[in-house]
């Protein structure tokens, strides 16, 4: 698979504190990239480097087959955590503004924000000054202005906050309808549900160095326990936890459920699935049979915590 985003042992220092520890990262294009680490990770830093608000003391960043260039700002949409609109500049006014900035005429430029307006249902709020929305509101223009452009490369920092569970859902919706169409998106929250949902690769940035990088299902796969969620309903608990414990090594566990059964974790120590399966059929009526698969919060807490 071709990159739109590679990233070669970048170095950025401040003084005396090491941001990026010679880091390398490559997106796939077409990718949702979960770009994750906890705060003072080094992940805005990097993200500025990408969008050439500060430069590299080492390294380089390649976007779509070329050394990052001034010229590359028209191909990336960048909306940061702190948001940069004007506040006293009306929103239709300030989007126009925007959008040309991005090398977009006025013409197209307007015909693009009357899809965008049409599409949010937010046609009164062009002569609005944005000092005047609440911080959603603010959000959906801000998304608008950022994808206005069509960019080959969307980079979204915590994209979800502010918006309320709808919003979220709306704003969710139209990046993997983005990314369907060929744009590229690199994903930097501390939302662990929404990196689930959405993202086909993840890095994993911590103290300026990162740990994890690959697939999401990769990751997952490298990180998985071997063991099972169960639930039983049995007459013979004690012959069954017998017949168990000569094989499997048996934790309490707890899980949402209907019934009122005995509910255990089961690390198979070697054993196939169907060997753990045949003895709870033996000895009672499985109603519940989960491997347990960590998460990518379990993930980011294992992984985190051990550096």
């Amino acid at each position: 698979m071709s990159s739109i985003l590679e990233v070669h042992n970048v170095v950025k220092q401040y003084g005396d504190y090491t941001a990026l520890n010679s880091v390398s990262l490559t997106v796939p294009k077409g990718s949702i990239y979960g770009l994750l680490g906890p705060n003072g990770a080094g992940k805005t830093s990097l993200i500025r480097i990408i969008n050439q608000i500060t430069m590299p003391d080492g390294g380089q960043v390649i976007l779509d087959g070329e050394k990052l260039a001034p010229k590359h700002v028209q191909f990336i949409g960048y909306m940061p955590e702190e948001r940069g609109l004007y506040k006293t500049m009306k929103v239709g006014e300030q989007c126009m503004y925007l959008a040309q900035l991005k090398g977009i005429s006025a013409s197209e430029a307007k015909k693009q924000l009357k899809y965008w307006f049409e599409k949010f249902e937010i046609e009164s709020w062009w002569n609005k000054k944005i000092q005047e929305l609440s911080k959603g509101m603010a959000q959906k223009v801000q998304f608008i202005v950022t994808v206005l452009h069509q960019p080959k490369l969307l980079i979204l920092d915590e994209p979800f906050s502010g918006f309320d569970p709808v919003n979220a859902n709306l704003i969710k919706d139209e990046i993997i309808e983005l990314n369907k169409k060929g744009t590229s998106v690199i994903f930097s929250t501390h939302r662990m549900e929404s990196v689930e949902e959405m993202c086909d690769h993840i890095a994993l940035i911590h103290k300026s160095n990162k740990l994890i990088e690959g697939k999401l299902i990769d990751v997952k796969k490298s990180h998985r326990t071997n063991a099972y969620e169960v639930g039983i309903l049995s007459n013979n608990v004690e012959r069954l936890m017998y017949d168990l414990t000569q094989k499997f090594k048996l934790e309490q566990t707890d899980f949402k459920s209907l019934n009122d059964e005995l509910k255990l974790q089961v690390q198979l120590n070697g054993a196939a699935p169907n060997e753990l399966l045949n003895i709870l059929t033996q000895n009672g009526q499985v109603t519940h049979f989960v491997e347990k698969i960590p998460s990518i919060n379990d993930i980011f807490i294992q992984t985190v915590t051990k550096q």
